[in-house]
């Protein structure tokens, strides 16, 4: 499928008129900062889990056992952000753990404030 897509394009280029440009270098692609907000989100979601059971001890453990499912779904969101913040912040990444870690510890708490009522 990959070869049939590569040799229409191919055809497409070579039939179509093509504005040549006096730059003989090619363009450089665009850096890619996702992967780094990516893991950042990852590792501050890993965090912002084992800070309960510091604050409160293993009794945390009974408490997750049943509200598993609202944490899971915090995870995805997590590495979204760490993404969003360094797409924003161009790769900075002094800003862009800073920003993940204060709003994914920051949301992980609300949540489990909530359910906890505590």
């Amino acid at each position: 499928m990959q070869a049939l897509l590569h040799r229409i394009v191919n055809r497409i280029r070579t039939d179509s008129p093509v504005a040549v440009s006096d730059d003989p270098t090619p363009d450089a692609e665009d850096p890619s900062y996702s992967f780094f907000g990516g893991c950042a989100g990852f590792v501050f979601y890993w965090l912002a889990f084992t800070i309960p059971f510091l604050v409160y001890g293993s009794n945390t453990l009974f408490f997750l056992l049943y509200t598993w499912p609202f944490f899971l779904a915090l995870m995805p969101v997590a590495v979204l952000i760490g993404i969003a913040f360094s797409m924003l912040f161009s790769g900075n990444w002094w800003q862009t753990l800073l920003a993940t870690g204060v709003v994914v510890i920051g949301m992980f708490w609300t949540v489990f404030s909530f359910l906890s009522g505590w």
